[in-house]
């Protein structure tokens, strides 16, 4: 059993390529606006994986996901829900279920300032890295979308074509980012003094710290201010930042409670 933890994509560089550099970017909140999963949870309770009460509260994490940031236990009762889900899913099925919320969720969330901080270290030959805790089958999904040279993501054991409910390893996230990295950049020769790694999350200071390029994108407190200290770039591309009015936040807050409501509640059926 395998426990490689990256997808390479074949594609041809827009330049000459720069040896022994790269990018690596995180993807809820830094490349996309929210958390990739929740979208594939959605997805997954179209086709009838789960019940109501388990959709709210896969919603309701995703809210707090994009009104605070990341935190450990969510991310952990993210990981255990999605992995009871997954269990006897086939591996074909999640792939393609991994196209669909692309193009029906995830493509409209992806931040245009994000995206085109990517395609300039394309432009000029680096091969930019997707690194996430997202399963690696929908991190695959975007990293091909966006021609990306690549994608780090969590691996589900498969056993006859089918998930376990078990990881290959662990969830990719926090330390573990910075370890799959190491791996990436020895098996390829890069040096990462020389490359780029951009995330929203203090969870991913391990990451950030041992590239000579660390960004980071709309940031959580933590982050803002680790950044701060250490003068690293800070991009935010969110319209309703810290820095808004509290009329602002509110309504926010308020539209997003409104759209995941709508968003689960038309698939709920008929009630006796």
């Amino acid at each position: 059993m395998s426990e490689e933890k990256y997808v390479t994509v074949v594609m041809e560089p827009a330049a000459a390529p720069q040896h022994g550099e790269a990018a690596f970017f995180d993807v809820d909140n830094t490349l996309m606006r929210g958390a990739s999963l929740f979208h594939v949870a959605r997805k997954m309770h179209q086709r009838g994986a789960f019940t109501i009460p388990q959709a709210i509260g896969i919603a309701w994490k995703q809210l707090m996901f994009v009104l605070r940031g990341e935190k450990m236990d969510d991310v952990h009762a993210v990981r255990d829900t999605a992995l009871g889900l997954a269990c006897g899913i086939t591996v074909k099925d999640i792939e393609a279920l991994g196209e669909e919320v692309y193009d029906e969720m995830i493509e409209s969330r992806i931040w245009p300032g994000a995206k085109a901080l990517a395609e300039q270290h394309l432009r000029v030959g680096r091969k930019v890295w997707l690194v996430t805790a997202t399963p690696i089958e929908v991190a695959t999904v975007i990293s091909t979308r966006l021609g990306l040279t690549g994608a780090l993501g969590t691996v589900g054991e498969v056993r006859d074509g089918a998930y376990t409910g078990r990881l290959v390893g662990e969830i990719l996230h926090g330390p573990a980012k910075a370890v799959a990295v190491s791996a990436v950049a020895e098996a390829e020769g890069l040096d990462l003094s020389r490359c780029w790694a951009y995330s929203d999350s203090h969870n991913d200071v391990p990451l950030l710290s041992m590239v000579g390029h660390p960004v980071a994108i709309n940031p959580d407190a933590r982050l803002r201010r680790h950044a701060r200290e250490n003068n690293w770039p800070v991009y935010d591309f969110r319209s309703g930042r810290r820095a808004a009015t509290l009329g602002l936040k509110a309504a926010t807050v308020g539209g997003a409670i409104y759209g995941l409501w709508r968003g689960f509640s038309r698939f709920r059926g008929p009630t006796a």
